[in-house]
């Protein structure tokens, strides 16, 4: 397990075992790739972010990470694959999210894409991405930087 504090000062607990922290997460956080890119989603307010969110009533929580993809980005999920889970301590609330890595075939032109201003395709990640202000807080912390180890550990990049 790993430790550390995210861009506010929280806990955080990361884990690449099967569901440590719960066997069914109220959240998703979506690794893209898609045409040997990653796929991110502009955020309107907080800037470029992988596409995740909330798990609906009567969803599993691969379903709400494809469900997040489409509706953020228009992609289309040609295979997903569980990585880990993490927790976040805040003040009010625990917030648990499984992490998923997804390969994307097609990118649908979608009328809304919610909260977001759509999908960015980057060839190359930032090495250090916390001190590009075009990312979100949500990918400035940890859980983005030790999941693209545990990736490239498995071979999935």
């Amino acid at each position: 397990m790993i430790v550390f504090q995210d861009y506010y000062g929280y806990n955080v607990r990361l884990s690449f075992s099967d569901h440590p922290f719960s066997k069914q997460p109220k959240h998703v956080f979506v690794i893209c790739r898609y045409g040997g890119r990653w796929l991110l989603t502009n955020h309107a307010v907080r800037g470029l972010e992988f596409p995740g969110g909330k798990v609906e009533e009567g969803e599993t929580a691969e379903e709400a990470a494809i469900r997040e993809v489409r509706e953020e980005t228009g992609g289309v999920v040609e295979k997903i694959t569980y990585i880990g889970q993490y927790e976040v301590n805040c003040p009010n609330e625990t917030i648990v999210k499984n992490i998923y890595f997804a390969h994307v075939k097609s990118l649908e032109q979608r009328e809304s894409y919610f909260e977001t201003n759509g999908p960015v395709l980057i060839e190359h990640m930032p090495d250090d991405i916390a001190k590009d202000e075009r990312f979100s807080f949500i990918m400035k912390d940890g859980v983005w930087t030790y999941t693209k180890q545990e990736l490239k550990r498995r071979g999935m990049l």
